[in-house]
């Protein structure tokens, strides 16, 4: 079955909204996403946002795979983070080679997921690698057909490094049969997630079914494989902060409609300093946003174009990013603060969207540390071009 391009997710995904926002609970508890959520996530066609159509997925824009994930996280965080990791995760496939990409993504009913970074030892035997290794992060795993973590390669008993003198690093994919699924899943945000280890031991991976995002070139010549990798996972992420800090807006304006502080007769939002603030909040959002979509915009054109995406831009994009996380995790703090005591209790939207920011900010593509490697393209400093 090869799902056509004209299929829209966001058109397929609204009718699930309801159901994610009504089972976070479920989730939080459960501490993963639900098989049968997956599945119906899965049918929509969001996890092939960004695999290839030559493998028939739906190969779309940067904007509309942003702009798909913040309404599913506005709808639950941690059901638009499974989204985002299986989605980033098929960039794989245009990598890999075209035989092994379509044994694994052909499937449209396929979820992907696994880890960058290089976690895991791969040491190479003939025209394989023998693996083994343990990740951490590993999100929505228990869903995945196929999983892949990052290795070192090894050979002659000696450590491979690229010219740079870094590790050679790579991604090795496998069936998630062959994984052992950990469950280290007991953290404040994004319950619901899934996160837990993933461990193989002793597993032979094709050298064709392993990618990496640094050293090879695409073999799909689309222009969204133009665009860094490091910057649309950093896309995704900050996605999930923007939607989930639209839900965390969303929450609060329906408290504070019906809230009556102690001894008052007003409503929340019948009070000055909170209309002040949901406002300053609302206009804090709504800037962040437009400041990524800017940055998104502009890099799409320039990956439409023959040119290559220059460092510059590849930062600026990486910074809107950040931007957008940190931004979002600020709303979601001033909002539960201004929930009172009402927003303490687990039935409140707002302390589960509080807490989920605050787990997204540290994800490591929109850490603080971004910062400082933006800062350096800023100021016109020698910087590491790959992970930008």
């Amino acid at each position: 079955m090869i799902m056509p391009r004209e299929v829209v997710p966001m058109e397929r995904l609204v009718p699930l909204l309801p159901e994610l926002a009504a089972r976070a609970a479920e989730m939080e508890v459960a501490r993963r996403l639900p098989a049968d959520l997956a599945a119906k996530l899965a049918a929509t066609g969001v996890f092939r946002m960004v695999t290839p159509r030559s493998l028939g997925g739906l190969e779309c824009s940067p904007r509309e795979i942003v702009e798909v994930t913040e309404a599913a996280s506005a709808a639950n965080a941690s059901a638009g983070w499974c989204v985002m990791i299986a989605a980033t995760t098929a960039l794989n496939a245009a990598y890999m080679s075209a035989e092994n990409a379509r044994d694994v993504y052909a499937d449209p009913m396929t979820i992907t997921g696994g880890v960058f970074a290089p976690m895991g030892r791969a040491v190479v035997e003939g025209d394989h690698y023998r693996v083994s290794g343990r990740w951490q992060w590993g999100s929505g795993s228990a869903n995945c057909t196929w999983l892949c973590g990052g290795c070192t390669i090894w050979e002659n008993g000696e450590m491979k490094r690229l010219p740079s003198g870094a590790p050679d690093a790579r991604m090795m994919v496998f069936p998630a049969s062959e994984a052992i699924l950990h469950d280290t899943w007991h953290v404040m945000g994004l319950k619901g997630t899934g996160s837990g280890d993933i461990e193989v031991k002793d597993i032979l991976v094709p050298k064709g079914r392993s990618v990496s995002l640094v050293a090879d070139i695409p073999r799909e010549s689309g222009a969204l494989y133009k665009f860094p990798a490091f910057g649309l996972l950093a896309l995704g992420v900050s996605a999930v902060a923007m939607g989930n800090a639209r839900g965390s807006l969303e929450a609060f304006a329906d408290l504070a409609g019906a809230k009556k502080s102690q001894g008052s007769a007003k409503t929340l939002s019948e009070r000055h300093i909170i209309q002040a603030e949901y406002a300053r909040c609302m206009a804090d959002w709504r800037a962040a946003r437009a400041y990524l979509f800017a940055e998104i915009d502009r890099v799409w054109q320039i990956a439409l174009s023959d040119g290559e995406i220059p460092i510059e831009a590849r930062a600026d994009l990486r910074l809107a990013c950040t931007h957008m996380t940190r931004t979002g995790a600020d709303i979601c703090r001033t909002l539960y603060d201004l929930g009172g005591g009402a927003a303490l209790f687990e039935a409140s939207d707002l302390q589960r969207r509080f807490r989920d920011a605050h787990a997204i900010t540290q994800h490591i593509v929109t850490a603080p540390a971004t910062l400082e490697l933006t800062g350096r393209v800023l100021l016109g400093l020698p910087t590491d071009g790959g992970m930008v």
